[in-house]
């Protein structure tokens, strides 16, 4: 049996918060097949959690990939699987919105790819440097995009809030992806956005640097609760090491 390229060191947790009654996120770690889910549902009486659970539990069912390739067919298959569950929910519910935003890693051999519908994020630690993987979609962030406001206006902007994509809510699936090599030391943060309204970037950084990955999400999660955790909280991260193994690739 050739030995993979990487290992993954996992790292897990969520929070209702302080004002929410009910946990609308979930999420899910699958080391073994290279997968990472995040996703924080919408819609009202438990419709969100619903949406949410769908997704996870969906794609958690996507077995072992034998490739790169094979892993992204299957994890597509899976998010379309859930898309249309949710769906028939709100048809269910006489067409009220459900539908959850979405970020995902996947992982295979050197490779991995993120996946994201929505203003939840994966982030990446790598040899110093923190930085946004993902780009949220929000109604706020196409205004700046298009410079139609300032940075400094986003921040009160009234519906900085909104999002423009979530798994459940158009026709299709509407993602976004990034793909990319791994490097030894490498540490990816997937977060929904209870995480991202009380603690700035380089905290987050600061944590990854100071703690392994349980002990990181533990204390993000306790920071944004000791700052009001508006909303749910989920934050997962996984920290690559390399292995002395036969050389691949993403195709």
């Amino acid at each position: 049996m050739i030995e993979a390229p990487f290992q993954f060191e996992t790292g897990a947790a969520t929070d209702t918060g302080r004002v929410r009654d009910h946990n609308e996120d979930s999420f899910l770690t699958l080391p073994e097949a290279g997968v990472w889910v995040v996703a924080d549902g919408m819609g009202g009486h438990h419709a969100g959690d619903f949406a949410s659970r769908t997704i996870v539990d969906s794609v958690g069912s996507l077995g072992r990939p034998v490739s790169a390739p094979d892993l992204q067919a299957r994890f597509m298959d899976r998010l379309l699987r859930a898309h249309q569950a949710i769906q028939d929910q709100s048809a269910q519910l006489n067409g009220a919105t459900v539908g959850a935003t979405l970020v995902a890693l996947l992982a295979f051999d050197q490779h991995f790819a993120c996946v994201w519908s929505g203003d939840s994020r994966i982030y990446l630690l790598r040899a110093g440097q923190y930085t946004q993987v993902t780009m949220d979609h929000t109604e706020v962030n196409e205004l700046l995009r298009t410079g139609a406001i300032t940075a400094e206006q986003a921040q009160t902007w009234p519906r900085r809030n909104v999002i423009t994509r979530a798994i459940g809510v158009h026709a299709t699936p509407q993602t976004d992806e990034r793909s990319g090599g791994l490097a030894d030391g490498d540490v990816f943060l997937l977060c929904s956005d209870g995480l991202t309204e009380h603690v700035e970037d380089h905290e987050m950084a600061e944590a990854l640097v100071r703690f392994a990955p349980q002990a990181a999400c533990d204390a993000l999660v306790q920071l944004t609760l000791q700052r009001g955790a508006k909303d749910n909280v989920t934050v997962l991260v996984v920290k690559v090491r390399a292995t002395p193994a036969a050389m691949g690739g993403w195709q």
